[in-house]
């Protein structure tokens, strides 16, 4: 499917056909149509933007906001609006499992969703670390743990990704479940013996988040020197 309109194909043909006719302007037969190609080809890139992939991706990112507001609403200590905040909180763990899932089985990645997804993944989870340790709920050095490597596996794929990509392991996707029920049952005002359990399940998610971090480190080192290895066996085979 090219997006040219079934008109302007018709078009091109009798324009083709009347291209060396006495009377003719002189302009290329095809000229009209390719324009008219450019034009419908942007229509379905910016339809494509519109997919519900990507829909997901902007609720997200969305309810970031709405969520502070919810966390730290009436001082941030009243139970129902740390229930109303943990519901946004939940919708935005949910529908980044189904946003990835949507556009890898139905082909529905973009630009935009590769840039977008990975922010607002970080944006829900940074706000929710963030607002629990400035509540007192949660130690500082928890939220600095877990943000400082997020956002340097981010940018270590970034430098990396000349030589190849990292795939998500296992790990990483326990990490990221530990991390999302973790900071759940920390959004929720507990108390008793499910405040304790959610302080295991938080260092559990510690855990997890230092020592997939420092696996991510070793497939970058591992991935650069192959890359690095590779490029200079082409040179010296093209040298010769």
């Amino acid at each position: 499917m090219t997006g040219v309109p079934a008109s302007a194909a018709g078009g091109s043909s009798s324009a083709q056909g009347a291209a060396g006719a006495p009377g003719a302007s002189g302009a290329p037969g095809g000229a009209k149509p390719v324009r008219g190609g450019k034009l419908g080809a942007a229509a379905v890139n910016e339809a494509s933007l519109w997919n519900i992939a990507n829909i997901l991706t902007m609720v997200r990112l969305v309810l970031v906001p709405g969520f502070i507001a919810l966390m730290l609403a009436d001082g941030g200590y009243d139970p129902v609006w740390r229930a109303w905040a943990w519901a946004a909180f939940a919708v935005a763990m949910i529908t980044d499992i189904f946003d990835g899932h949507l556009a890898r089985t139905y082909n529905l990645v973009t630009d935009f969703g590769k840039i977008a997804d990975p922010i607002a993944d970080k944006a829900i989870m940074g706000a929710a670390l963030i607002c629990l340790s400035y509540l007192g709920d949660l130690p500082w050095w928890v939220t600095g743990v877990i943000l400082g490597r997020e956002l340097g596996i981010t940018l270590m794929r970034f430098l990396v990704i000349r030589y190849g990509v990292i795939p998500a392991s296992r790990g990483g996707k326990m990490k990221t479940l530990a991390q999302g029920t973790a900071v759940g049952m920390y959004v929720l005002a507990l108390t008793g013996p499910l405040a304790t359990l959610r302080f295991w399940v938080m260092a559990v998610a510690v855990v997890l988040t230092v020592v997939t971090g420092l696996d991510y480190v070793r497939q970058a080192i591992v991935l650069r020197r192959r890359g690095i290895a590779e490029r200079r066996a082409a040179a010296e085979e093209a040298e010769r």
